[in-house]
């Protein structure tokens, strides 16, 4: 603006030189001319000229003037738009500021909230550390004092925590048995009741029970004095020689005679009739008499082996396998003969391997062989099991008859389909009826055992023994055992039954769960 008006004053005095300069050149260049006419011409041309000068200075005025107005109004304008924008960029820049002091707040405030949820976390770590030390203390003084109140140290305890796990798990673990038993059961149960109904049906042969012969028939009372001797020489020369213990008492015309190996008990019986046939009884004659029994007893062993052998139909085995088998016909168990069950073992055996389409041959061996040890467990330490497969594979049979022996009565598991034959054709032979035979205390001490240990599980109602101890029903509280726990209950009976008690055959465990609703209408 300071600009425009100095423009504004500077050009009129500019003109009004040039005019006075052109007047001046004038009024010399025309020396000639009258002065009057030369004086008004040049006033006429100074009036022009200051005219003409006045309207170029009020022109440029003008001019000045409103481009000053216009370069102003632009100016104002352009300044109003920067207060404008100044004012805008103020004001963003305030709203900035604003945003900023209310950030620079919150995060002030987050980090004394952060500070003080820190301090306060730093705190809890110090108490919880104090407390967790606390707690260790207090948790070894009161291990220390269950353990003396418990009697157990902390890994028996937790031994026992185990085992209360395991036993609250026991009932999934017993749903999913159940569940993968009847599927099983779906389709072998029928199978195999078939084949072992096949079995016994095609298998006839009599029922007959042996006991062991260890009393001797005297025809006269007499004769128990000859048998003592003088002094006792007889008896005691009969004792030495056949290993036996006889028992003399006042029980009239009888001899007891007693030995746990059935072979010597054999040889003293029949030399103790041999003798009371001759009537001559003296050391001499006893030692004649016990020389030839014992001969005919090693006979009548190599006869029934190889007899044995014949019925079996097996034409080739070790001559060790075969005099052990022959010991079996003077082995009882629980009355049965070994032999005789020996060889319906194979039978059995052989006749289910046959309707399976394994080799007959091979499972009528490994019935035979099976209970080879109970020839020697009289002689030699150990059980008929482990006596039978060390005897057999000294004579080399083949695996499959070993672990039939090894696994008939459960000690390992089967390695082929041999082994379950056997198990189950030996616990036909000995379980069916009048195969094995015991006396009346036995089986009433076993049918209450049976009940006593069926009754001593929680839940249980109450238990009964039928079918002579060789099944067992139980009956439960429903209210304290469900349907998954009864069949928990019933593997967990099988399996104390099987630990605690000895019996022939096998024994069925029935848990029955009865759920009755009842109401009263008046």
């Amino acid at each position: 603006m300071l600009l425009a008006e100095s423009q504004g004053f500077v050009l009129p005095l500019i003109v009004g030189i040039v005019c006075l300069v052109i007047g001046a050149g004038v009024a010399l260049l025309i020396p000639g001319m009258g002065l009057k006419k030369s004086q008004q011409k040049a006033a006429q041309m100074e009036k022009d000229a200051k005219a003409q000068a006045d309207q170029i200075v009020r022109t440029a005025q003008l001019d000045a003037k409103t481009s000053a107005y216009e370069q102003k109004l632009e100016a104002e304008k352009e300044l109003k738009e920067r207060k404008q924008e100044a004012s805008n960029l103020e004001n963003k820049l305030l709203q900035r500021e604003q945003n900023i002091d209310r950030r620079d707040l919150a995060l002030q405030t987050k980090e004394d909230n952060l500070e003080e949820k820190h301090n306060q976390v730093n705190q809890k770590l110090q108490d919880l550390d104090k407390k967790e030390a606390d707690l260790d203390s207090r948790i070894n003084s009161i291990i220390s004092e269950l353990e003396k109140v418990a009697g157990m140290t902390s890994s028996q305890a937790k031994d026992e925590l185990f085992k209360q796990v395991e036993e609250k798990t026991a009932i999934e673990m017993a749903a999913y048995i159940k569940n993968q038993e009847e599927e099983a059961k779906a389709t072998a149960n029928e199978k195999s009741q078939e084949l072992l109904a096949f079995a016994c049906q095609k298998y006839a042969h009599e029922v007959a029970n042996e006991r062991t012969v260890s009393v001797v028939s005297l025809p006269s009372d007499d004769l128990k004095g000859r048998i003592i001797g003088r002094e006792g020489r007889n008896i005691r020369t009969l004792e030495q020689l056949t290993g036996v213990d006889l028992i003399i008492d006042d029980t009239p015309g009888v001899i007891t005679v007693s030995c746990f190996n059935p072979v010597r008990r054999e040889v003293a019986r029949l030399a103790l009739e041999a003798l009371i046939k001759d009537g001559r009884i003296q050391p001499g004659r006893i030692e004649e008499v016990v020389a030839k029994a014992q001969a005919e007893v090693e006979e009548n062993i190599h006869k029934a082996g190889e007899d044995t052998l014949f019925q079996c139909g097996i034409s080739k085995m070790a001559p060790e396998l075969v005099y052990t088998l022959g010991k079996l016909k003077y082995r009882t168990s629980y009355g049965q003969n070994a032999l005789r069950h020996s060889i319906e073992v194979a039978d059995l055996a052989s006749i289910m391997a046959s309707e399976l389409g394994l080799d007959s041959h091979l499972a009528r061996r490994a019935g035979l062989l099976h209970d080879i040890g109970k020839g020697l467990d009289f002689e030699q330490e150990g059980t008929h099991v482990e006596l039978g497969v060390k005897l057999a594979k000294k004579c080399g049979e083949s695996k499959q008859v070993i672990n039939a022996i090894a696994c008939h009565h459960g000690d390992c598991e089967p390695s082929s389909l041999y082994g379950p034959l056997v198990i189950a054709a030996d616990a036909l032979s000995a379980a069916r009826p009048g195969a094995r035979s015991e006396s009346l205390e036995k089986y009433i001490e076993r049918i209450e055992a049976l009940e006593g240990i069926a009754n001593s599980f929680e839940g249980v109602q109450t238990a009964y023994a039928i079918q002579a101890g060789r099944e067992i029903r139980v009956m439960v509280v429903p209210e304290k055992v469900d349907d998954v726990a009864a069949f928990k209950l019933a593997s967990d009976i099988r399996e104390r039954i099987e630990k605690e008690l000895t019996y022939p055959g096998q024994i069925k465990v029935n848990v029955i769960r009865e759920t009755r609703a009842s109401e009263v209408a008046k």
